[in-house]
């Protein structure tokens, strides 16, 4: 197996350091030819038999070179639920490039179905994630150290993006309306992206600076989530949302909307609590039920914990997709032999 990572990326790094076979290939867009004879010619040598594209443009650059090097086996992962791009090119990807496509949840399926691609040629893995992290002892106070919040304040956070469709925008308006209720709450929002501005303006306009504490990019998550009272995802598109399984790995209540695959992570009032998207008054008035009820966010906290561990493990994902390997080989008529892969990803 070899992973296709672009040059000098936290990926490569993160593939070297595991001692994993990397191969570097600068793509640098879509219609990446150059890109795509290279990788073809190392396909050959390698003697390719099954290729994964792990985002749309990887499958761009790696599918003409997997076409090339008449690479018999290719699949391709969906993570988001937003709409198929209406262009040819777009579609292309999900219904002539690849022989199947692995969607994270039964959320994206629909998405891809309503876009065109074929029911039977989509196959539901969800993602997983390592759990060894949360079984060690994180400290409970690190934030507040690090910030000097009181032994009252009730830390409310969320790990994301920041980009439109995690919703942020209707979080800070929750917390105005929380501010109308009580000043412990604190919200706590970690992560970069375009809305950075925009974001910081609207939490002086709405005269709420003072509650919500913007962290940037943290390379520290598991011990800031051991540190927070409650967790929150206010999404109006998701795919799955890979940051609640790991608040939830960790312990932690959760309130997230109702849209894309969160349902199929947490579900209402046994799990966590769901509200409609795009809603700060719902979102606020969840909030302030797990504050007031310590109990019952205890027993969301733990169910949701347990089930999260039994459903939405590293090992169970990676199994899950060895079977769609597998499955595929057989309906091509071939042997699939361990080792023979290449993983173009960005």
């Amino acid at each position: 197996m070899t992973f296709v990572v672009q040059p000098r990326s936290p990926l490569l790094e993160k593939a070297a350091a595991a001692g994993l076979p990397v191969l570097p290939c600068r793509m640098r867009s879509e219609l990446g030819l150059l890109a795509a004879l290279r990788l073809a010619v190392a396909m050959r040598r390698r003697k390719c038999r099954l290729v994964h594209f792990h985002d749309a443009h990887a499958a761009a650059v790696g599918g003409i070179a997997a076409a090339l090097a008449r690479v018999p086996l290719r699949v391709i992962s969906r993570r988001v639920d937003f709409p198929l791009g209406r262009n040819f090119l777009s579609r292309r990807k999900y219904t002539r490039a690849a022989d199947a496509v692995i969607a994270i949840s039964q959320g994206v399926k629909r998405v891809l179905v309503e876009g065109g691609v074929e029911a039977e040629r989509v196959e539901v893995v969800p993602s997983g994630i390592d759990f060894s992290v949360y079984d060690q002892e994180l400290p409970r106070d690190y934030l507040r150290r690090e910030f000097h919040f009181s032994e009252g304040d009730y830390l409310v956070g969320i790990v994301a993006q920041l980009e439109d469709h995690k919703g942020h925008r209707y979080l800070i308006e929750a917390a105005r309306l929380l501010m109308q209720r009580t000043r412990k709450v604190k919200i706590i929002i970690v992560g970069e992206g375009s809305l950075r501005l925009e974001l910081t303006r609207q939490a002086d306009q709405l005269e709420v600076k003072d509650l919500v504490y913007f962290m940037g990019y943290r390379t520290d998550i598991p011990r800031i989530l051991a540190s927070l009272d409650l967790f929150v995802l206010s999404s109006h598109l998701e795919g799955l949302g890979s940051s609640l399984l790991d608040a939830m790995a960790c312990g932690l209540p959760v309130v997230a909307t109702r849209t894309g695959g969160i349902p199929e992570v947490v579900h209402h009032e046994k799990t966590g609590l769901l509200v409609p998207a795009k809603n700060p008054e719902a979102l606020a008035e969840a909030i302030l039920t797990l504050y007031h009820d310590r109990r019952l966010a205890g027993r969301l906290a733990e169910e949701g914990r347990r089930q999260v561990r039994d459903k939405f493990s590293a090992e169970a994902t990676a199994a899950r997709t060895i079977e769609v390997y597998r499955k595929l080989a057989a309906q091509k008529g071939l042997r699939l032999e361990t080792g023979g892969g290449c993983h173009p990803a960005l």
